[in-house]
């Protein structure tokens, strides 16, 4: 199949012949779920935590008489009941990480590249360097193109100036090919690669 080539300004450059098994499957959303799942779980620190009743610092001695108090039997101040004492079952710190097969994960890729084309709003361009390097310049550029929402990928290495130029803009994101992933394709609306970024796909699924 083949897909229309633009200038970043929207002149037309050509087009570029990618692979149906990289851009044209039937998008699955519950593929499209288990990666983002997965990298949203990958990516939380676990770090939360309470104190266990074995963890407070008082006394673990009965403060009170078996019978005859008048009130409920209680032994240990430490336990949860009271002010101060152990939350039971309280969170721990832990990884929340869990596995996704390798195949899994790139044919999820796969899929949300494919998802991008049938919704159309995926967008080839020639290079990111035909823009002044300026963010006033290159929002009035994005903007002529509706491009308010969008992520940018690169090839193996990111244009500086309009890196540079667009990390002050709200709602865009600009990553080098390495770094492409579900979640962040998933979460803007229209997704735009550059030719280094196509032909370094479709080596990569090759």
């Amino acid at each position: 199949m083949d897909i229309k080539v633009t200038k970043l300004d929207g002149k037309a450059a050509g087009k570029v012949a990618v692979s149906e098994e990289v851009f044209g499957l039937e998008p699955r959303a519950d593929l499209l779920q288990r990666m983002v799942r997965y990298q949203l779980a990958k990516r939380q620190t676990g770090n939360h935590k309470t104190k266990q009743r074995g963890e407070i610092a008082r006394t673990g001695a009965k403060f009170g008489k078996q019978k005859g108090g008048g009130r409920a039997r209680h032994g240990s101040r430490r336990v949860g009941s009271f002010v101060g004492g152990g939350k039971a079952h309280g969170p721990r710190v832990r990884s929340h990480a869990h596995d996704l097969p390798k195949r899994v994960r790139a044919l999820a890729l796969r899929h949300a590249l494919s998802s991008k084309v049938k919704a159309e709003n995926l967008i080839v361009v020639e290079s990111f360097a035909d823009v002044e390097a300026k963010t006033k310049v290159v929002a009035g550029v994005l903007g002529e193109r509706g491009l308010t929402n969008a992520l940018f990928i690169d090839g193996a290495s990111v244009n500086d100036n309009f890196a540079k130029a667009a990390r002050n803009l709200p709602n865009v994101d600009v990553l080098p090919v390495q770094g492409i992933n579900v979640y962040d394709i998933l979460r803007r609306n229209t997704l735009v690669l550059s030719k280094d970024a196509v032909d370094a796909l479709e080596a990569r699924f090759k």
